[in-house]
């Protein structure tokens, strides 16, 4: 799957309210992110995600060590995925309270790298 620009198979993109500090300090408590389907899930991207019927939003990797969330708050204990896990959106641009708070994220892949569809 390759970004065009558009949402994939007609899902929109969608904001989400950041709750808690898991993800600080990239990501703080109250941030508005924008969350989009039709980007495709490659490793170090920040992504929501299903597992375990529990959504959850942090850095998505990809290793030799399997598939998991980390997430950025020294301390915090990733989450490994299970293999049925669910992709919901990549998260392409974060919000604050001043216009100057905004952050737009590209994730280009790179050689090599094919994207979890």
């Amino acid at each position: 799957m390759s970004h065009t620009g558009c949402s994939s198979e007609g899902a929109e993109a969608f904001v989400l309210r950041v709750i808690g500090d898991s993800m600080s300090p990239v990501f703080e408590n109250g941030h508005i992110i924008v969350v989009d389907p039709g980007y495709p899930l490659i490793s170090h991207s920040y992504a929501v995600l299903i597992n375990k019927s529990e959504v959850l939003f942090g850095l998505y990797v990809r290793d030799e060590n399997g598939r998991r969330l980390e997430y950025l708050k020294p301390g915090e204990i990733a989450v490994m995925l299970e293999d049925d896990f669910r992709v919901k959106g990549v998260v392409t641009q974060r919000n604050g309270r001043r216009r100057k708070d905004t952050v737009y994220f590209e994730y280009p892949l790179t050689s090599g790298e094919t994207p979890v569809s």
